[in-house]
């Protein structure tokens, strides 16, 4: 292959006028409410099942395994999704779009989603029914699409929820990983991390598309040259290539006229098969470079504490990146816009740091593959993208090693450097004399070994950048971008976090959607500040009765489900205290752990004292490589061993760990949850979504002022939520002359716990265990968790005299949902089409 066609399509691209590769997606019918004339008949979802059960399975109602009986449903019910596509396409392809690249999507389960937003849910379950099937069984056979970690991939799949329902064309780029994060088991008490083989039993959602590959360049070298024109040229000799080859998913609006799509991609070789060596007996070698191609798309995050995995991961981020702009671009091209036009029609949105090589990939493609001039590709690219930052936290704003980075990608590195070049000019220009903000804003970190400053590299190159909760983006122009702001303080704005009532309630608490919907009708679920509506209903006896009903139903299921899976049994008719996040020090899972064993050996000392009975849920994952999360994990399960066999106190006192939290693990979680735990460090959580759908499910929530509990404590009233802890100015004056020591040495149950912890009384009398963690508590707590711990129990206080008064208690979760209508996806998605990406509906 010619090095100049080496990111060229590795066939003969399909016209983006022909049906269904244009703009983003192919577009549906409007579906209307369940039961009216355009809604699939029962009849008619029976004989499509059957169809599919034989068509596609091989098999009869009598034969089929409930894998086959999944299968056809979910097939019949996909075919009704792309029925509806018949209307928009035409609409789309004239449209502004937006394509949002995203390192992980969370969708959760499609099958039950896409009922809800056919509105054919309760025709499939009686369709199911006259068959004999209980279609319960067939939604929870269902895998969870291992395609994300947590909060970060859940909001992109928010986000194309309700792109697809407000009628924004939109196509969502990733990578279609196999084996998605990791399965999380817990063995004594440890996390181990399994295999997550989520596409062991077939995708029957997502479509297949060879036709539309690309190749992508690794490494090699550059070589430069004059064209025809007598233009300096750069061509890119690589050392291998491999090809990115489509999978796509349709995303369903809510009842509309709409259908996106997630684009996904999967790496394989470009030959995937060296007959000669294996003719030579080179059996290996007749595979490798499929072995070396595949592991790109193998597996979500891989350990990046080794070189090899930070190699890794680089390769995932170029390749699905680059995938998705050579895709647009044979759009674009096919659509017959013109080169110099990319930004007009296409709006690039990257969701965290990730993606953000796409900035030096779109001049690359521009440039070297297309042949614009420099300023002219720089005009489109700086016009294309928008950046949003989803942290504050140093590593998870990406650096490279020039070296790395330059072996890897040598033309980009190269495209990096003259980006930097012309950008410190800019800042010259503008700060002139100030040689410090220069080495402060260079996209190369000069200081030891030299970086590539990824997150810079967005700024400059992106026409916005956003944080996603109002405190959060204020720090982030304060902090870590105050420079970039300070230079181009238009470019920064503000978009907080939203979730999609759909998914979250609908989905996940049918009988909560069904009381609202009663009292106030259904438009709540496509504008959720309809929910001011149950505002009244808070003060009425007769529906909180049924609202306490429902939450006690859902408390029951998780109960259920705690017995099953862990062997732990809880009384549903205590406070259920929930902390369901990825694990992570600044998320101090710790300073509840540290809270519950004070409470357990105050109940040690007087077993008559007046104490609500709790039940303390925990879920979440610690990155592999983060041996203190871990460990924070095993001391939550030692404390739970320990406590939940005291005969004295287990009554008023529970632990449980709930492993492997994810969106379908999320479904028995939000709902019962009496109590949400949000007590990050103040600055250090960008916005979190966790804490928006535990509160749109009824939970009141115990929380600092950090990320978006600002925004819902002022949506819900001070007085719904119990705040606790320092403020982001406070932690920013204690750190300097911060000393632990001095409050373990002046609290006494900060004292007691920590020695308790630290004692053996939680490991068989080991008393090494939990010393790493203890130590650095006592010595430098960066998370400043015993700082809080006591305002952190007199707001636990607070929680536990309102507990006592059980109509008081669910009054205020009343008032909790009908005021959080502003945290809608929807929202997000409204604000970032008006101040980010000039979008308007598709009509």
């Amino acid at each position: 292959m010619s090095p100049m066609t080496a990111g060229s399509a590795t066939s003969e691209p399909d016209s983006a006028t022909s049906e269904p590769d244009s703009a983003t997606s192919e577009p549906d019918s409007a579906t209307s409410e369940p039961g009216n004339e355009e809604s699939m008949s029962v009849a008619e979802i029976k004989q499509s099942f059957l169809d599919h059960l034989f068509g596609a399975r091989g098999c009869t109602l009598l034969d089929a395994t409930l894998n086959d009986k999944y299968i056809a449903l979910a097939l019949a019910v996909r075919e009704r999704v792309f029925e509806t596509a018949q209307t928009t396409l035409e609409a789309y392809r004239k449209s502004r779009a937006v394509a949002y690249f995203s390192a992980e999507y969370l969708p959760g389960p499609h099958l039950g989603n896409s009922l809800l937003g056919l509105g054919m849910t309760d025709q499939a379950r009686t369709a199911m029914n006259e068959l004999g099937v209980d279609i319960d069984d067939l939604i929870a056979r269902e895998e969870e699409p291992g395609l994300g970690n947590g909060g970060l991939g859940r909001l992109a799949s928010c986000y194309m929820d309700s792109l697809a329902t407000l009628g924004f064309p939109a196509i969502g780029y990733g990578i279609r990983y196999e084996f998605g994060i990791f399965t999380q088991l817990i063995r004594d008490g440890w996390q181990v991390e399994a295999t997550d083989p989520w596409l062991r039993w077939g995708n029957p959602w997502e479509i297949v598309r060879p036709e539309i590959a690309y190749n992508v360049s690794f490494g090699g070298r550059t070589e430069s040259y004059t064209d025809e024109r007598g233009q300096y040229r750069v061509q890119w000799v690589p050392d291998y290539v491999v090809k990115g080859v489509a999978h796509d998913t349709p995303v369903l609006g809510y009842r509309v006229a709409a259908c996106n799509r997630m684009r996904l991609w999967r790496a394989e070789a470009v030959d995937t098969f060296n007959f000669a060596a294996f003719n030579e007996g080179d059996y290996y070698g007749a595979v490798r470079d499929s072995v070396r191609s595949e592991n790109i798309s193998k597996v979500l995050y891989p350990n990046d504490e080794v070189i090899a995995g930070k190699i890794l991961r680089l390769e995932q981020q170029y390749f699905f990146v680059s995938c998705a702009l050579q895709d647009m671009l044979r759009m674009h091209l096919a659509d017959g816009y013109q080169l110099d036009a990319f930004h007009e029609k296409w709006a690039v949105q990257l969701n965290d740091t990730h993606p953000s090589i796409g900035v030096a990939e779109l001049m690359r493609l521009l440039v070297d593959e297309h042949g614009l001039e420099w300023d002219a590709a720089w005009q489109v690219t700086c016009h294309t993208f928008g950046y949003t930052n989803h942290t504050l936290l140093p590593e998870a704003l990406e650096k490279w090693s020039v070296g790395m980075f330059g072996d890897l990608l040598p033309r980009h590195i190269e495209i990096v450097y003259e980006i930097n070049r012309r950008f410190l000019d800019t800042v010259r220009a503008v700060f002139p004399g100030d040689d410090a903000r220069v080495v402060r804003m260079s996209l190369i970190e000069e200081t030891g070994e030299r970086y590539v400053r990824m997150a810079y590299l967005a700024s400059v190159g992106s026409a916005k950048v956003n944080g996603v909760a109002a405190l959060h983006s204020k720090l982030l122009q304060e902090t870590v971008l105050r420079d970039f702001f300070e230079l181009w303080p238009q470019k920064f704005t503000n978009v907080t976090n939203g979730v999609t009532p759909r998914r979250f309630i609908a989905v996940e608490n049918p009988p909560l959607a069904e009381l609202i919907s009663a009292h106030i009708g259904g438009a709540w679920l496509k504008n959720l500040d309809e929910l001011h509506r149950l505002e009244p209903l808070a003060d009425d006896a007769e529906f909180r009765d049924r609202w306490s009903a429902i939450k006690n139903s859902a408390k029951v299921r998780l109960a259920t489900a705690l017995k099953d899976r862990i062997d732990v049994t809880v009384d549903p008719a205590t406070l259920f205290d929930i902390q369901a996040k990825r694990l992570h020090e600044y998320k101090r899972q710790h300073l509840s752990a540290l809270y519950i064993v004070a409470s357990y050996l105050a109940l040690k000392r007087d077993p008559s004292r007046d104490q609500v009975p709790r039940t303390f849920i925990f879920a979440g994952k610690a990155a592999p490589g983060y041996a203190m999360a871990k460990l924070i994990i095993k001391l939550i399960h030692a404390i739970a061993e320990v406590v939940n066999a005291d005969t004295q106190t287990r009554d008023r006192l529970k632990v449980a760990f709930f492993p492997d939290f994810n969106v379908k693990n999320a479904q028995l979680i939000y709902p019962a949850a009496n109590l949400s735990e949000q007590i990050s460090t103040a600055g250090k959580e960008a916005s979190g979504t966790g804490n928006m759908k535990f509160s749109l499910n009824g939970a009141l929530t115990v929380g600092t002022l950090d990320g978006a509990n600002i925004e819902i404590r002022d949506a819900v009233g001070a007085e719904n939520f119990f705040l606790f802890g320092l403020t982001v100015d406070q932690v920013m004056a204690l750190k300097p002359r911060y000393r632990p020591q001095d409050i373990y040495d002046q609290n006494e149950a900060v004292r007691e716990a920590l020695d308790f912890i630290g004692s053996g009384a939680l490991t068989h009398g080991d008393p090494h265990l939990f010393r790493p963690l203890v130590d650095n508590l006592r010595y430098d707590d960066p998370f400043l968790a015993l700082a809080d711990f006591d305002s952190y129990v007199a707001a636990q206080q607070r929680v536990s005299d309102l507990w006592r008064d059980q109509n008081a208690w669910t009054r205020q979760s009343i008032l909790n949902v009908a005021r959080m209508g502003r945290f809608s996806s929807d929202r997000s998605i409204r604000e970032y089409a008006h101040s980010i990406w000039n979008l308007t509906p598709a009509s």
